[in-house]
């Protein structure tokens, strides 16, 4: 099969109304990442770009939110995602905005060209109005019941829940997202993309010529919307935010911001040629250029029907080969939302777990949410780096390391005649670059990073086997057959992970010296080697059995690869989600019903004082009471209080309390309680005590 001469790789544009989160890198990045890294490993011409949204509505309710302008907001979380995807690692090469002049140039052309050749429809509308805010409403202004599950926060474009896209004016209760008021129907032009006319087209594309190699999630999702019947979609929208509508009539209206986002793939591709002498037509109109979009589930229907159809309209460009969108990623069994904090943000994990990005990148392919949503926890990271990365990858590295510097100062021995053991185990080394290759070209990174991890258990149960550690006392030239077999194995993994890992692939490459290695020798069976010359990629050499470390190659000093994490930092994660889920709680509280009215005499009746706490202990086997005594300025009384799990009873000694003076005493389990404390909660949910915290209140003054 003829490989392509290129590939042209794009990532989902995030939106810069916030920072990146781990289910954008499950769902996107990481994984785009894997596939381009592998692709330049085997010597591919590959332009893998992305940039920021600059034009989406929720920038623009952000904005509202903040008091600050949307140029304001695009400008903070662009430089938030851009350094957050450098210090990590996702190897763009161009990562550009789609406010940039070269996008805005690109965008207007490509409307212009559907415009002036008729690709369009104009039509005279009634749209969602806000009269409050004196504004139509884009899409996302829109929330409402969704049509077609009933979900009652869906947005106008796209239903969140079950991923149906629908028009603002489907929505059943809709609301302004601006102003909260119900918003009525208004008449307004646009220019429409009548998505009708490529139908056909489409069912022969996809439902037909994709049906064996798409993703099932992808071609069901495509072929539902597509059986429903394609209807006319609107590419202009009234905002005075995006890329002005650059024709007549188009005053105070803009281009639909998903019409504008994946042109930016076009103006990245632009910007990196102009940097780089490339021509940009090569990766975009090309015939021999395979084109692959990754992105998350919620973007399927606009990467495989609206932006196939605006560039089948266009009429120059490749369509694109695949579409290898994942599911959603969950966080600690909740949905991630930005909204309400509940994520863990990559900006945020890179200052508290540094150094460990590869941890990272590792848990969220192992767990990624390739067929359906999976669920991030922090507990399942900390067994993936433990029990994974430090106990087989790291170990193994350590071993080989510590014993090559221990026996021969570093420097790779030369091997005798090999074993069964010995051939069989570099034959499964040998196997090894293909499977994992199968794996990543098939978009299943899981499964690929699974097979690299064996290479690591190869390399442990060949060293457990053998015992070197054992046999240096009774047989030394055997041992220097075992850690040579070994040190190929580990040059192996240097390469082999650098997808996956790249940061500890560079490490292990430093340890390994394996830059300065440049061996073209061939392993044959009986431990001779002879070269051979020929421009190989890394993962070639593995396969043919090319020598890795040559017999006389100096190694370095071992270092940890991985380090492990320990219980406190878990904890401090978990910590930090719950005190979210708490402000979380509190924020969306609703202050219980009012009580039937009560009239003055009614409260009057209450004798309210001010009282100190003079003593407190635990009431015997009953986990939520403390005995109270409480000088109320009266006398000095009990007061049973069920307050034990919130505070300890050496706290509370001499804190000033509201107490309920003449309430009729009851027993508790016992003891005679005369009266009650004042208690409330606070946004954490936490309880308090209502006390007056003006200075000189004496117990027993009175509360009117």
């Amino acid at each position: 099969m003829e490989l392509p001469k290129r590939y042209t790789i794009t990532a989902a544009l995030p939106y810069t109304n916030g920072p990146i989160h781990i289910g954008h890198l499950a769902g996107v990045y990481v994984p785009a990442d894997i596939y381009a890294r592998f692709m330049r490993m085997q010597g591919r011409e590959v332009a893998f770009v992305c940039g920021s949204d600059e034009h989406g509505v929720p920038i623009t309710i952000k904005a509202k939110k903040e008091g600050i302008t949307p140029q304001d907001v695009v400008d903070k979380y662009h430089k938030i995602i851009k350094r957050s995807f450098e210090d990590f690692g996702i190897s763009f090469d161009n990562y550009s905005r789609t406010s940039a002049k070269v996008h805005h140039k690109t965008a207007s052309e490509f409307f212009k060209k559907l415009y002036d050749t008729g690709k369009f429809t104009e039509e005279t509308t009634q749209q969602l109005y806000d009269p409050e805010a004196e504004q139509f409403l884009a899409d996302r202004f829109v929330v409402g019941t969704c049509p077609k599950c009933g979900f009652e926060e869906s947005y106008g474009d796209q239903c969140e829940k079950c991923g149906t896209s629908h028009n603002a004016t489907d929505l059943i209760n809709p609301k302004s997202a601006i102003t909260g008021s119900t918003p009525v129907l208004k008449e307004t032009r646009h220019w429409f993309l009548p998505l009708d006319q490529y139908e056909s087209w489409l069912k022969e594309w996809i439902l037909e010529g994709h049906k064996k190699d798409w993703k099932p999630n992808v071609y069901g999702q495509v072929k539902s919307w597509i059986d429903d019947g394609l209807r006319p979609r609107a590419v202009t929208r009234d905002l005075d935010w995006g890329i002005p509508v650059p024709v007549e009539g188009g005053e105070g209206k803009v281009l639909y911001v998903w019409f504008d986002a994946p042109i930016g793939y076009i103006s990245s591709t632009k910007e990196w040629a102009e940097k780089t002498g490339r021509d940009w037509e090569l990766f975009w109109k090309d015939e021999d250029t395979k084109l692959v979009h990754f992105i998350g589930k919620d973007n399927i229907v606009f990467h495989c029907v609206i932006f196939p159809a605006m560039l089948k309209a266009e009429g120059s460009y490749i369509l694109p080969e695949n579409v290898p969108a994942n599911e959603f990623l969950n966080l600690e069994g909740n949905k991630l939302s930005t909204s309400k904090n509940w994520a863990v943000w990559l900006h945020e994990y890179l200052e508290e777990f540094p150094g460990q990005q590869d941890v990272l990148r590792y848990a969220l392919t192992a767990n990624a949410p390739e067929t359906k949503d999976n669920d991030f926890t922090w507990k399942d990271f900390q067994a993936r780096n433990n029990n994974e990365l430090v106990a087989i990858f790291g170990n193994f590295i350590n071993r080989v390391v510590v014993l090559t510097n221990k026996y021969y100062e570093g420097i790779v021995p030369k091997p005798g005649a090999f074993s069964e053991v010995d051939e069989q185990t570099l034959a499964e080394l040998k196997a090894y670059p293909a499977v994992i290759a199968s794996s990543i070209e098939r978009y299943r990174f899981r499964e690929a990073q699974g097979e690299l991890m064996n290479v690591a258990r190869l390399g442990n149960k060949y060293l457990a086997d053998e015992e070197p550690w054992k046999l240096i006392k009774t047989d030394e030239e055997r041992v220097k057959t075992i850690m040579y077999v070994a040190l190929q194995i580990a040059s192996a993994l240097a390469s082999l992970s650098e997808p996956f890992l790249p940061f500890s692939s560079q490490k292990l490459k430093n340890i390994l010296d394996y830059s300065r290695s440049t061996s073209e020798a061939v392993i044959n069976t009986s431990g001779v080697v002879f070269g051979e010359e020929q421009e190989e990629s890394e993962w070639e050499k593995i396969s043919a059995g090319k020598e890795l470390l040559e017999p006389g190659h100096a190694i370095g000093k071992a270092e940890l690869l991985f380090s492990k994490i320990e219980d406190e930092q878990i904890q401090k994660q978990l910590d930090k989600l719950e005190a979210t889920k708490a402000a979380n709680k509190a924020e969306n509280k609703k202050a219980e019903p009012q009580k039937e009215i009560a009239t003055f005499e009614d409260f009057s009746k209450m004798d309210l004082r001010v009282g100190t706490i003079v003593e407190a202990e635990k009431m015997p086997k009953a986990n939520k009471l403390l005995v109270l005594k409480v000088d109320t300025g009266l006398d000095v009384r009990t007061i049973v209080s069920g307050i034990a799990e919130s505070f300890k009873p050496e706290d509370i000694v001499g804190k000033k309390v509201t107490v309920l003076v003449n309430l009729a005493p009851r027993k508790l389990r016992g003891v005679e309680s005369e009266g009650m404390i004042l208690m409330t909660q606070n946004k954490e949910g936490k309880l308090v005590f209502v006390n007056p915290d003006e200075e000189g209140v004496k117990e027993g003054t009175v509360i009117s």
